[in-house]
């Protein structure tokens, strides 16, 4: 049975952590020199948290399905993801879970990223929560997640869930066509441009999502200011992206899936799915971080 047309919960699976945006710097950290940040907000990242909490901002159910530490770092962690109301129930924590941070360095529009992960990526909340009476898809925000969890695509199936992925940009995985094969079985593929670039050796949208189209029965192709295009049942669709004022683009791709997922898991047109990404993504690099400022009100510059 696929439960897309019945249950409307989407489980985000993911890596969750502790980002550390500094903004306002002069030029990015190079290597023996101190470069001094005018701005610093800490805010909860991570792919899945991300589409989660945007998800929720547009009347979506969803569930985050994660891992954090107990250490200090990830307490306060678990302080902003309550802050964003989104379903915690299948959160885990565990000592060997954290801290797991990104740093990330904001010159401008462009971007600099330093990460820790921690421990494994497979919850053991995973049985329970594919058992979720609300659940309806899967949504799995970093190929690095599939990478470690093989059978999860078999599994969510077994489970009728409809599912996506975001390969989200991992320098040991994402070159070649390795990913096409893993990820048999998705119905949803989400890459951005560069990351579409690696795995199809195309730099054309057209060209890259043409390609990808053979793999997966829809495509949503993130191409930043340009917009967005979306492959499906033999037809490839655009849409041009709104000029707004940036702060930060961290979280915007995973605010696009939110927007995105949430438009066709309703059966949406092609043009409304991008659309809804588009303005989700648009949302997004209007706020630091990519999703604290959508409900929270806490201090976020120190």
């Amino acid at each position: 049975m696929n439960k897309k047309t019945t249950q409307n919960g989407i489980l985000c699976i993911g890596r969750t952590y502790c980002d550390l945006l500094f903004s306002g710097l002069d030029h990015m950290p190079v290597l023996g020199r101190e470069v001094f940040a005018d701005g610093l907000a800490i805010e909860a990242g991570g792919g899945a948290f991300i589409t989660a909490a945007h998800l929720h901002y547009l009347g979506q159910h969803s569930a985050l399905l994660s891992r954090i530490g107990t250490d200090a770092l990830s307490n306060s962690l678990l302080g902003l993801l309550k802050q964003s109301n989104i379903d915690l129930q299948f959160l885990e924590k565990s000592a060997d879970a954290g801290p797991q941070v990104t740093v990330v360095t904001i010159q401008e529009n462009d971007r600099a990223f330093l990460s820790r992960r921690a421990g494994s990526a497979k919850p053991k909340t995973l049985p329970l929560a594919l058992k979720w009476p609300n659940a309806g898809h899967l949504h799995i925000a970093e190929y690095a997640t599939l990478h470690e969890i093989p059978g999860l695509i078999a599994d969510a199936q077994q489970a009728g869930l409809t599912i996506s992925l975001d390969p989200s940009w991992d320098e040991t995985l994402i070159h070649g066509t390795g990913i096409l094969a893993h990820g048999a079985g998705i119905d949803v593929f989400m890459p951005n441009m560069e990351e579409a670039s690696a795995i199809t050796g195309h730099t054309n949208p057209q060209d890259a999502i043409t390609t990808l189209a053979q793999h997966f029965p829809v495509i949503a192709l993130k191409v930043g200011a340009d917009g967005a295009y979306m492959a499906y049942q033999g037809e490839i669709f655009h849409q041009p992206a709104p000029k707004v004022p940036v702060i930060d683009t961290t979280g915007a791709g995973d605010a696009f899936n939110a927007g995105f997922l949430a438009a066709w898991l309703n059966h949406a047109s092609p043009d409304d799915c991008l659309k809804a990404g588009i303005d989700a993504g648009s949302r997004a690099v209007q706020m630091a971080g990519g999703a604290g400022k959508l409900f929270s009100k806490h201090p976020s510059v120190a």
